[in-house]
Protein backbone atom coordinates (compact mmCIF):
# COMPACT_ATOMS: atom_id res chain seq x y z
CA UNK A 1 0.00 0.00 0.00
CA UNK A 2 2.76 2.42 0.92
CA UNK A 3 4.58 1.86 -2.38
CA UNK A 4 1.33 2.25 -4.31
CA UNK A 5 0.53 5.55 -2.58
CA UNK A 6 4.06 6.83 -3.12
CA UNK A 7 3.74 6.17 -6.81
CA UNK A 8 0.38 7.96 -6.88
CA UNK A 9 1.23 11.22 -5.09
CA UNK A 10 5.00 11.15 -4.48
CA UNK A 11 7.09 9.60 -1.71
CA UNK A 12 7.49 12.98 0.01
CA UNK A 13 3.73 13.00 0.71
CA UNK A 14 3.58 9.54 2.31
CA UNK A 15 4.75 8.66 5.83
CA UNK A 16 4.70 5.37 7.69
CA UNK A 17 7.40 5.84 10.33
CA UNK A 18 6.49 5.06 13.91
CA UNK A 19 6.66 8.71 15.02
CA UNK A 20 4.11 9.82 12.43
CA UNK A 21 1.81 6.85 13.02
CA UNK A 22 1.83 7.53 16.76
CA UNK A 23 1.16 11.25 16.29
CA UNK A 24 -1.89 10.52 14.15
CA UNK A 25 -3.23 7.70 16.33
CA UNK A 26 -5.33 10.13 18.37
CA UNK A 27 -6.88 13.57 18.24
CA UNK A 28 -7.71 15.98 21.09
CA UNK A 29 -10.26 13.55 22.56
CA UNK A 30 -9.06 11.66 25.64
CA UNK A 31 -9.24 7.84 25.93
CA UNK A 32 -9.50 7.09 22.18
CA UNK A 33 -6.62 5.67 20.12
CA UNK A 34 -6.16 3.75 16.89
CA UNK A 35 -2.97 3.18 14.91
CA UNK A 36 -3.12 4.05 11.19
CA UNK A 37 -1.10 2.19 8.57
CA UNK A 38 0.02 5.28 6.66
CA UNK A 39 -0.26 9.09 6.64
CA UNK A 40 -0.74 10.86 3.32
CA UNK A 41 -0.67 14.63 2.73
CA UNK A 42 -2.32 15.48 -0.61
CA UNK A 43 -1.35 18.76 -2.25
CA UNK A 44 -4.33 19.10 -4.59
CA UNK A 45 -7.81 17.87 -5.40
CA UNK A 46 -6.35 15.50 -7.99
CA UNK A 47 -4.17 13.94 -5.28
CA UNK A 48 -7.26 13.38 -3.12
CA UNK A 49 -9.07 11.78 -6.05
CA UNK A 50 -6.19 9.34 -6.64
CA UNK A 51 -6.03 8.37 -2.98
CA UNK A 52 -9.78 7.88 -2.61
CA UNK A 53 -10.05 5.81 -5.79
CA UNK A 54 -7.18 3.62 -4.61
CA UNK A 55 -8.80 3.18 -1.21
CA UNK A 56 -12.14 2.28 -2.79
CA UNK A 57 -10.51 -0.35 -4.99
CA UNK A 58 -8.59 -1.89 -2.08
CA UNK A 59 -11.38 -1.40 0.53
CA UNK A 60 -8.97 0.57 2.73
CA UNK A 61 -10.41 2.97 5.36
CA UNK A 62 -9.66 6.67 4.92
CA UNK A 63 -9.85 9.14 7.80
CA UNK A 64 -9.88 12.77 6.57
CA UNK A 65 -8.20 15.01 9.13
CA UNK A 66 -7.37 18.65 9.74
CA UNK A 67 -5.58 19.79 12.89
CA UNK A 68 -7.12 17.02 15.00
CA UNK A 69 -8.42 19.51 17.57
CA UNK A 70 -11.90 17.98 17.69
CA UNK A 71 -13.26 16.66 20.99
CA UNK A 72 -15.38 13.72 19.86
CA UNK A 73 -12.74 11.34 18.46
CA UNK A 74 -13.90 12.10 14.92
CA UNK A 75 -10.43 11.64 13.40
CA UNK A 76 -9.13 8.64 15.34
CA UNK A 77 -8.30 5.76 12.92
CA UNK A 78 -10.09 3.08 14.92
CA UNK A 79 -9.95 0.69 11.94
CA UNK A 80 -6.41 1.54 10.86
CA UNK A 81 -6.05 2.45 7.21
CA UNK A 82 -5.05 5.81 5.70
CA UNK A 83 -5.07 9.09 7.57
CA UNK A 84 -5.64 11.79 4.94
CA UNK A 85 -4.04 14.90 6.41
CA UNK A 86 -5.32 17.96 4.58
CA UNK A 87 -3.24 20.57 6.38
CA UNK A 88 -0.94 21.05 3.36
CA UNK A 89 -3.89 22.23 1.27
CA UNK A 90 -3.83 25.58 3.05
CA UNK A 91 -4.26 28.32 0.48
CA UNK A 92 -6.74 31.19 0.62
CA UNK A 93 -7.76 31.22 -3.02
CA UNK A 94 -9.90 34.35 -2.99
CA UNK A 95 -11.27 37.07 -0.72
CA UNK A 96 -14.04 39.06 -2.40
CA UNK A 97 -15.17 42.11 -0.46
CA UNK A 98 -17.93 43.02 -2.93
CA UNK A 99 -19.54 39.58 -2.62
CA UNK A 100 -18.50 39.23 1.04
CA UNK A 101 -17.08 35.74 0.60
CA UNK A 102 -13.84 33.84 0.59
CA UNK A 103 -12.75 30.66 -1.17
CA UNK A 104 -10.28 28.54 0.77
CA UNK A 105 -8.69 25.13 0.83
CA UNK A 106 -9.55 22.96 3.84
CA UNK A 107 -6.20 23.36 5.64
CA UNK A 108 -6.57 27.12 6.21
CA UNK A 109 -6.98 27.80 9.93
CA UNK A 110 -9.97 29.59 11.37
CA UNK A 111 -7.88 32.37 12.91
CA UNK A 112 -5.76 32.81 9.76
CA UNK A 113 -8.83 33.44 7.63
CA UNK A 114 -10.40 35.82 10.14
CA UNK A 115 -7.21 37.85 10.46
CA UNK A 116 -6.82 38.00 6.68
CA UNK A 117 -10.34 39.28 6.00
CA UNK A 118 -10.02 41.80 8.83
CA UNK A 119 -7.92 43.83 6.39
CA UNK A 120 -11.11 44.24 4.34
CA UNK A 121 -13.11 45.13 7.47
CA UNK A 122 -14.85 41.75 7.25
CA UNK A 123 -15.20 38.84 9.67
CA UNK A 124 -15.36 35.07 9.43
CA UNK A 125 -17.87 34.50 12.20
CA UNK A 126 -17.39 30.90 13.50
CA UNK A 127 -15.12 30.93 16.56
CA UNK A 128 -14.57 27.48 18.08
CA UNK A 129 -12.40 27.34 21.19
CA UNK A 130 -9.51 25.92 19.15
CA UNK A 131 -9.76 28.64 16.48
CA UNK A 132 -6.01 29.32 16.65
CA UNK A 133 -5.25 25.89 15.19
CA UNK A 134 -8.51 24.38 13.93
CA UNK A 135 -8.87 24.24 10.16
CA UNK A 136 -11.81 25.41 8.08
CA UNK A 137 -12.18 21.87 6.73
CA UNK A 138 -12.49 20.57 10.27
CA UNK A 139 -14.90 23.37 11.17
CA UNK A 140 -17.11 22.33 8.27
CA UNK A 141 -16.83 18.62 9.05
CA UNK A 142 -18.15 19.14 12.58
CA UNK A 143 -20.18 22.32 11.97
CA UNK A 144 -18.18 23.87 14.78
CA UNK A 145 -19.83 26.34 17.14
CA UNK A 146 -18.33 28.81 19.59
CA UNK A 147 -19.09 31.80 21.77
CA UNK A 148 -20.90 33.74 19.01
CA UNK A 149 -23.40 31.01 18.21
CA UNK A 150 -26.43 32.60 19.92
CA UNK A 151 -26.47 35.77 17.84
CA UNK A 152 -24.65 34.72 14.68
CA UNK A 153 -25.14 30.95 14.33
CA UNK A 154 -22.52 28.27 13.76
CA UNK A 155 -20.35 27.12 10.85
CA UNK A 156 -23.30 25.71 8.90
CA UNK A 157 -24.72 29.23 8.53
CA UNK A 158 -21.59 30.46 6.72
CA UNK A 159 -20.88 27.77 4.12
CA UNK A 160 -22.04 28.77 0.64
CA UNK A 161 -20.49 25.99 -1.39
CA UNK A 162 -18.14 23.02 -1.39
CA UNK A 163 -15.90 21.10 -3.72
CA UNK A 164 -15.78 17.56 -2.39
CA UNK A 165 -14.54 14.11 -3.36
CA UNK A 166 -17.06 11.31 -2.81
CA UNK A 167 -16.14 7.81 -1.69
CA UNK A 168 -16.06 6.77 -5.34
CA UNK A 169 -13.40 9.36 -6.21
CA UNK A 170 -15.93 11.48 -8.08
CA UNK A 171 -15.62 15.26 -7.60
CA UNK A 172 -18.82 17.20 -6.92
CA UNK A 173 -19.52 20.87 -6.43
CA UNK A 174 -22.40 21.92 -4.22
CA UNK A 175 -23.84 25.38 -3.70
CA UNK A 176 -21.67 28.22 -4.97
CA UNK A 177 -21.35 31.96 -4.46
CA UNK A 178 -25.02 32.78 -4.00
CA UNK A 179 -26.93 33.60 -0.85
CA UNK A 180 -30.13 32.31 -2.47
CA UNK A 181 -30.06 29.02 -4.38
CA UNK A 182 -32.76 26.35 -4.04
CA UNK A 183 -31.98 24.33 -7.16
CA UNK A 184 -32.29 20.72 -6.01
CA UNK A 185 -31.55 19.22 -2.62
CA UNK A 186 -29.35 21.20 -0.23
CA UNK A 187 -26.37 18.85 -0.48
CA UNK A 188 -24.06 21.50 0.97
CA UNK A 189 -25.97 21.50 4.25
CA UNK A 190 -25.97 17.70 4.27
CA UNK A 191 -22.19 17.59 3.94
CA UNK A 192 -21.62 20.19 6.65
CA UNK A 193 -21.32 18.27 9.91
CA UNK A 194 -20.89 14.88 8.21
CA UNK A 195 -17.54 14.33 9.99
CA UNK A 196 -15.69 12.90 6.99
CA UNK A 197 -18.19 10.08 6.45
CA UNK A 198 -19.66 11.26 3.13
CA UNK A 199 -16.92 13.15 1.27
CA UNK A 200 -13.52 14.83 1.53
CA UNK A 201 -13.67 18.62 1.29
CA UNK A 202 -11.09 20.13 -1.08
CA UNK A 203 -12.41 23.67 -1.56
CA UNK A 204 -14.78 25.71 0.60
CA UNK A 205 -16.68 28.91 -0.20
CA UNK A 206 -17.56 30.79 2.98
CA UNK A 207 -19.75 33.79 3.67
CA UNK A 208 -18.23 36.79 5.43
CA UNK A 209 -19.96 39.60 7.33
CA UNK A 210 -19.04 43.23 8.09
CA UNK A 211 -16.73 43.49 11.06
CA UNK A 212 -18.41 45.15 14.06
CA UNK A 213 -16.93 48.48 15.07
CA UNK A 214 -17.41 48.11 18.82
CA UNK A 215 -17.88 45.50 21.52
CA UNK A 216 -18.64 45.70 25.22
CA UNK A 217 -18.85 43.09 27.98
CA UNK A 218 -19.95 42.67 31.56
CA UNK A 219 -20.13 39.97 34.20
CA UNK A 220 -22.82 39.12 36.75
CA UNK A 221 -22.38 36.90 39.80
CA UNK A 222 -25.23 34.82 41.21
CA UNK A 223 -25.86 32.71 44.30
CA UNK A 224 -26.43 29.67 42.11
CA UNK A 225 -26.86 28.58 38.51
CA UNK A 226 -30.66 28.51 38.80
CA UNK A 227 -30.63 32.26 39.41
CA UNK A 228 -28.24 32.80 36.50
CA UNK A 229 -30.46 30.70 34.21
CA UNK A 230 -33.53 32.70 35.22
CA UNK A 231 -31.63 35.89 34.36
CA UNK A 232 -30.74 34.48 30.94
CA UNK A 233 -34.43 33.85 30.26
CA UNK A 234 -35.22 37.42 31.30
CA UNK A 235 -32.54 38.80 28.96
CA UNK A 236 -33.71 36.81 25.95
CA UNK A 237 -37.41 37.46 26.58
CA UNK A 238 -36.69 41.22 26.79
CA UNK A 239 -35.86 41.19 23.08
CA UNK A 240 -32.08 41.33 23.47
CA UNK A 241 -30.02 38.94 21.35
CA UNK A 242 -26.45 39.36 22.64
CA UNK A 243 -23.34 38.14 20.88
CA UNK A 244 -22.05 36.59 24.11
CA UNK A 245 -23.96 34.97 26.96
CA UNK A 246 -21.74 32.45 28.75
CA UNK A 247 -21.68 30.87 32.20
CA UNK A 248 -19.28 29.19 34.60
CA UNK A 249 -20.35 27.15 37.61
CA UNK A 250 -18.54 27.56 40.93
CA UNK A 251 -16.09 24.73 40.23
CA UNK A 252 -14.98 26.44 37.01
CA UNK A 253 -15.06 29.89 38.59
CA UNK A 254 -12.67 28.90 41.37
CA UNK A 255 -10.37 27.05 38.94
CA UNK A 256 -10.21 30.04 36.58
CA UNK A 257 -9.43 32.47 39.40
CA UNK A 258 -6.66 30.25 40.76
CA UNK A 259 -5.30 29.91 37.23
CA UNK A 260 -5.55 33.51 35.99
CA UNK A 261 -5.93 35.76 39.08
CA UNK A 262 -8.58 37.96 37.46
CA UNK A 263 -10.22 39.09 40.71
CA UNK A 264 -13.38 37.00 40.22
CA UNK A 265 -15.87 36.43 43.02
CA UNK A 266 -15.07 32.81 43.92
CA UNK A 267 -17.87 32.67 46.49
CA UNK A 268 -20.49 33.04 43.77
CA UNK A 269 -22.40 29.94 42.73
CA UNK A 270 -22.29 31.00 39.07
CA UNK A 271 -20.81 33.63 36.78
CA UNK A 272 -22.66 34.99 33.76
CA UNK A 273 -20.57 36.70 31.07
CA UNK A 274 -22.63 38.91 28.76
CA UNK A 275 -21.69 41.13 25.86
CA UNK A 276 -22.57 42.44 22.44
CA UNK A 277 -20.91 43.86 19.35
CA UNK A 278 -21.95 46.19 16.55
CA UNK A 279 -22.27 49.98 16.40
CA UNK A 280 -21.06 51.88 19.48
CA UNK A 281 -24.24 53.46 20.83
CA UNK A 282 -26.37 50.40 20.14
CA UNK A 283 -23.85 48.09 21.82
CA UNK A 284 -23.61 50.32 24.88
CA UNK A 285 -27.41 50.41 25.21
CA UNK A 286 -27.74 46.64 24.80
CA UNK A 287 -25.08 45.83 27.38
CA UNK A 288 -26.46 48.39 29.82
CA UNK A 289 -29.92 46.86 29.43
CA UNK A 290 -28.55 43.40 30.20
CA UNK A 291 -26.74 44.80 33.24
CA UNK A 292 -29.94 46.38 34.55
CA UNK A 293 -31.86 43.12 34.08
CA UNK A 294 -29.14 41.27 35.99
CA UNK A 295 -29.14 43.82 38.83
CA UNK A 296 -32.85 43.22 39.38
CA UNK A 297 -32.59 39.44 39.15
CA UNK A 298 -33.20 37.15 42.08
CA UNK A 299 -30.01 35.75 43.63
CA UNK A 300 -27.74 38.45 42.16
CA UNK A 301 -24.48 39.12 44.01
CA UNK A 302 -23.04 41.84 41.80
CA UNK A 303 -22.65 43.19 38.28
CA UNK A 304 -19.49 44.66 36.73
CA UNK A 305 -19.10 46.25 33.30
CA UNK A 306 -15.74 46.26 31.54
CA UNK A 307 -14.60 49.86 31.21
CA UNK A 308 -12.00 49.34 28.49
CA UNK A 309 -10.70 46.84 25.95
CA UNK A 310 -8.21 45.31 28.39
CA UNK A 311 -10.93 44.65 30.96
CA UNK A 312 -13.19 43.17 28.28
CA UNK A 313 -10.40 40.87 27.10
CA UNK A 314 -9.87 39.74 30.69
CA UNK A 315 -13.54 38.77 30.98
CA UNK A 316 -13.46 36.86 27.71
CA UNK A 317 -10.28 35.17 28.84
CA UNK A 318 -12.07 34.00 31.98
CA UNK A 319 -14.44 32.02 29.78
CA UNK A 320 -11.92 30.86 27.19
CA UNK A 321 -9.45 29.57 29.78
CA UNK A 322 -12.02 27.40 31.57
CA UNK A 323 -10.63 24.18 30.14
CA UNK A 324 -6.93 24.82 30.84
CA UNK A 325 -7.87 26.04 34.32
CA UNK A 326 -9.77 22.84 35.06
CA UNK A 327 -7.03 20.74 33.44
CA UNK A 328 -4.60 21.85 36.18
CA UNK A 329 -6.72 19.98 38.74
CA UNK A 330 -5.82 16.53 37.40
CA UNK A 331 -3.73 14.71 34.82
CA UNK A 332 -6.66 14.15 32.44
CA UNK A 333 -9.61 16.40 31.65
CA UNK A 334 -12.54 15.14 29.58
CA UNK A 335 -14.47 18.04 28.05
CA UNK A 336 -17.92 17.01 26.89
CA UNK A 337 -20.73 18.71 25.05
CA UNK A 338 -24.49 18.41 25.44
CA UNK A 339 -27.32 20.85 24.80
CA UNK A 340 -30.73 21.13 26.43
CA UNK A 341 -33.65 23.55 26.15
CA UNK A 342 -32.59 26.74 27.92
CA UNK A 343 -35.26 26.56 30.67
CA UNK A 344 -33.90 23.12 31.66
CA UNK A 345 -30.29 24.25 31.93
CA UNK A 346 -30.16 24.82 35.70
CA UNK A 347 -31.89 21.53 36.49
CA UNK A 348 -29.53 19.63 34.19
CA UNK A 349 -26.43 21.20 35.76
CA UNK A 350 -27.71 20.19 39.21
CA UNK A 351 -28.16 16.64 37.96
CA UNK A 352 -24.62 16.70 36.55
CA UNK A 353 -23.34 17.79 39.95
CA UNK A 354 -25.24 14.87 41.51
CA UNK A 355 -23.67 12.47 39.00
CA UNK A 356 -20.24 13.76 40.03
CA UNK A 357 -21.03 13.23 43.72
CA UNK A 358 -22.39 9.76 43.03
CA UNK A 359 -19.16 8.65 41.34
CA UNK A 360 -16.85 10.75 43.55
CA UNK A 361 -15.67 12.77 40.56
CA UNK A 362 -14.87 16.45 40.13
CA UNK A 363 -17.05 17.85 37.35
CA UNK A 364 -17.01 21.51 36.38
CA UNK A 365 -19.63 22.79 33.94
CA UNK A 366 -19.39 25.86 31.74
CA UNK A 367 -20.94 26.72 28.43
CA UNK A 368 -23.14 28.83 26.22
CA UNK A 369 -26.00 29.93 28.47
CA UNK A 370 -27.93 31.61 25.68
CA UNK A 371 -28.49 28.39 23.73
CA UNK A 372 -28.39 25.77 26.49
CA UNK A 373 -25.11 24.28 25.29
CA UNK A 374 -23.31 22.79 28.31
CA UNK A 375 -19.72 21.59 28.63
CA UNK A 376 -19.44 19.28 31.64
CA UNK A 377 -15.73 18.62 32.20
CA UNK A 378 -14.51 15.68 34.27
CA UNK A 379 -11.04 15.96 35.82
CA UNK A 380 -9.35 12.71 36.84
CA UNK A 381 -6.00 10.99 37.28
CA UNK A 382 -5.34 9.22 33.96
CA UNK A 383 -3.24 6.55 35.70
CA UNK A 384 -6.07 5.62 38.05
CA UNK A 385 -7.95 2.87 36.21
CA UNK A 386 -10.83 3.00 38.68
CA UNK A 387 -11.31 6.73 38.12
CA UNK A 388 -11.30 6.22 34.35
CA UNK A 389 -14.08 3.63 34.65
CA UNK A 390 -16.06 5.98 36.91
CA UNK A 391 -15.66 8.80 34.39
CA UNK A 392 -16.92 6.60 31.55
CA UNK A 393 -19.98 5.63 33.61
CA UNK A 394 -20.63 9.27 34.49
CA UNK A 395 -20.44 10.32 30.83
CA UNK A 396 -23.02 7.70 29.85
CA UNK A 397 -25.35 9.09 32.49
CA UNK A 398 -24.76 12.65 31.28
CA UNK A 399 -25.59 11.73 27.67
CA UNK A 400 -28.73 9.92 28.82
CA UNK A 401 -29.61 12.99 30.90
CA UNK A 402 -29.49 15.23 27.82
CA UNK A 403 -31.92 12.94 25.99
CA UNK A 404 -34.19 12.78 29.05
CA UNK A 405 -34.56 16.58 28.96
CA UNK A 406 -35.33 16.62 25.20
CA UNK A 407 -31.82 17.82 24.45
CA UNK A 408 -29.02 16.43 22.33
CA UNK A 409 -25.87 14.39 22.95
CA UNK A 410 -23.81 17.04 21.15
CA UNK A 411 -24.46 20.69 20.48
CA UNK A 412 -21.26 21.51 18.60
CA UNK A 413 -18.43 19.00 19.07
CA UNK A 414 -19.90 16.23 16.91
CA UNK A 415 -20.69 12.55 17.39
CA UNK A 416 -17.41 10.95 16.29
CA UNK A 417 -16.67 7.79 18.23
CA UNK A 418 -17.28 9.15 21.71
CA UNK A 419 -21.06 9.42 21.36
CA UNK A 420 -21.85 6.90 18.66
CA UNK A 421 -23.49 4.43 21.09
CA UNK A 422 -26.05 7.13 21.96
CA UNK A 423 -26.83 8.32 18.44
CA UNK A 424 -29.75 5.98 17.76
CA UNK A 425 -31.27 6.80 21.13
CA UNK A 426 -31.18 10.45 20.11
CA UNK A 427 -32.41 10.29 16.50
CA UNK A 428 -34.42 7.03 16.39
CA UNK A 429 -34.13 3.86 14.32
CA UNK A 430 -35.84 5.23 11.21
CA UNK A 431 -33.46 8.18 11.13
CA UNK A 432 -30.47 5.86 11.60
CA UNK A 433 -31.63 3.70 8.70
CA UNK A 434 -31.94 6.83 6.57
CA UNK A 435 -28.41 7.91 7.48
CA UNK A 436 -27.04 4.49 6.52
CA UNK A 437 -28.81 4.74 3.17
CA UNK A 438 -27.38 8.21 2.53
CA UNK A 439 -23.92 6.98 3.49
CA UNK A 440 -24.13 4.10 1.00
CA UNK A 441 -24.92 6.50 -1.87
CA UNK A 442 -22.03 8.87 -1.15
CA UNK A 443 -19.58 6.14 -0.13
CA UNK A 444 -20.67 2.73 -1.48
CA UNK A 445 -17.43 0.97 -0.42
CA UNK A 446 -17.77 2.38 3.13
CA UNK A 447 -14.18 3.62 3.22
CA UNK A 448 -14.68 7.20 4.45
CA UNK A 449 -14.37 7.28 8.23
CA UNK A 450 -16.17 3.94 8.49
CA UNK A 451 -18.22 2.85 11.50
CA UNK A 452 -19.25 6.44 12.32
CA UNK A 453 -22.65 8.09 12.29
CA UNK A 454 -24.55 4.88 11.66
CA UNK A 455 -22.40 3.75 8.71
Amino acid sequence: MIKDLQSLIGAENVRSDSVALSAYSHDATPLFNGLPEVIVTPQSTSDVVKIVKYAAQTKTPIIPRGAGSNLCAATVPLKGGIVLSLTSMNKVLEVNKAEMLAVVQPGVTNLELDQLVEKENLRFVPDPGSRNVSTIGGNVATSAGGLRGLKYGTTKNYILGLEAVLGTGEVVRTGGRLVKDVAGYDVTRLLVGSEGTLAVFTEITVALVPRPTDSKYGVAYFDDLAAAAACVDSIISSGVLPSTLEFLDNTCLVAVEEFANLGLDIKAGALLLFGDDGEGDVVAQTVEKMAEIAKKASGIRGVTLAQDVAAAEALLYARRCSLPALARLGTLSILEDIAVPRPAMAAVVKRIEAIGEKHHLRIGTFGHAGDGNLHPTIVINKDDAEEVVKAEKALKEIFALAIEFNGTITGEHGVGSAKLPFLEKKVGKANMDLQRSIKSVFDPANILNPNRLGS
